[in-house]
C-alpha cells in the first residue's frame, strides 16, 4: 500500500452512528483551533437549502419514478444529471430555472434507457413534482425552536423566485422565514462561490457570520469554501464530501441541529 492510500485512509477515519462519514480528528490541530474558535458563537444568519433539507423529496422521487416507467433505480441518475448540467449551465455563463433544468434531464436519462417522454410532459413533472413537497416531520418544531431562540432565518435555493413561494406555501413554511433567497436572482446556481458570496452581501453580513444548513456534501462544501460555517444533515443516501472541510455540526435531521444551535451564545 503506497504512502498516498495510507494517508487517505487515515484521514477519512469511521463512520459514525448515523452512516455519515466522519474525517479523523487526528488529522492536525488547525481544524480543532478552528471548531474552538467558533464553537458556541451565534452566526448572524442561518441560510437553509430548501429540497430535501426542508422539504421531503419522496413524493416527487416516486413521480419522476413513474415518468420513467418505473425504473426507481433511475432516480439517482437523473439527479445527479440535473446537478450536472445545473453547474454546466452556469460554467457557461448562462442561466435557466432549476425545474426546466431537471425536465431535461429526465429526458436524458428516458432517452438513454429507451424512454421516450416529452419536453412538455417532463416540464410539467418535474413543476408539479417539486412543488408539492411536504416538509419533513421535525422541521416546523426546529423552525419554531429556533425562530424562539431569536436566529434571523433564511432560504437559499437553487429553485426560481416563483418556485420555492409555491412551495414554502404548500408545505406551511412561509411564517418562518426572514426572508427567501433564490439563485435566479444572481444567475449561479450553488455550490459557485460567487453564489455564496452574493447570499452573504444581499442579507448585509460578513462571510464568517453565515451558516448554511443543508443535506448535501456539495453544498456544504461549496459554504465552507467560500468562508461561511455549515451544519451538514445527513439525510437518507447523503454524506459529507470527505476532500471539503470539516462542518461544524453534523447531525441527522434538523431538530438536532436546533438544538445544538440554541445554546450558542
Amino acid at each position: 500500500m503506497n504512502n498516498n492510500r495510507r494517508n487517505f485512509i487515515k484521514n477519512i477515519g469511521i463512520m459514525g452512528a448515523t452512516g455519515v462519514l466522519m474525517p479523523n480528528l487526528a488529522m492536525g490541530n488547525t481544524q480543532l483551533r478552528r471548531e474552538e474558535t467558533i464553537e458556541k458563537t451565534r452566526p448572524k444568519v442561518l441560510f437553509f437549502d430548501v429540497n430535501e433539507t426542508l422539504l421531503d423529496l419522496t413524493e416527487m422521487k416516486k413521480q419522476v419514478g413513474e415518468a420513467l416507467g418505473g425504473r426507481e433505480e433511475l432516480l439517482s441518475l437523473w439527479f445527479t444529471t440535473m446537478l450536472q448540467y445545473s453547474l454546466v449551465t452556469t460554467a457557461s455563463g448562462q442561466y435557466e430555472h432549476f425545474g426546466n433544468i431537471g425536465a431535461a434531464a429526465l429526458q436524458m436519462v428516458a432517452a438513454n434507457n429507451g424512454i421516450s417522454i416529452t419536453e412538455a410532459k417532463a416540464r410539467n413533472v418535474i413543476i408539479n413534482a417539486l412543488r408539492g413537497l411536504p416538509a419533513h416531520p421535525e422541521v416546523k418544531e426546529a423552525l419554531e425552536q429556533l425562530k424562539k431562540a431569536g436566529y434571523k432565518m433564511v432560504s437559499f435555493t437553487n429553485s426560481s423566485n416563483e418556485g420555492v413561494k409555491k412551495q414554502f406555501e404548500s408545505a406551511g413554511l412561509t411564517s418562518y422565514f426572514d426572508e427567501r433567497l433564490s439563485v435566479e436572482d444572481v444567475g449561479k446556481f450553488k455550490p459557485f462561490i460567487d453564489t455564496y458570496a452574493w447570499g452573504a452581501r444581499k442579507m448585509g453580513v460578513k462571510p464568517e457570520e453565515c451558516m448554511l444548513i443543508a443535506a448535501h456534501g456539495w453544498d456544504v462544501a461549496g459554504a465552507l469554501w467560500a468562508g461561511w460555517r455549515a451544519a451538514f444533515i445527513g439525510r437518507p443516501g447523503q454524506q459529507m464530501f470527505p476532500l471539503a472541510p470539516q462542518s461544524e455540526i453534523i447531525v441527522s435531521d434538523l431538530k438536532k441541529v436546533a438544538d445544538i444551535l440554541v445554546t450558542y451564545k
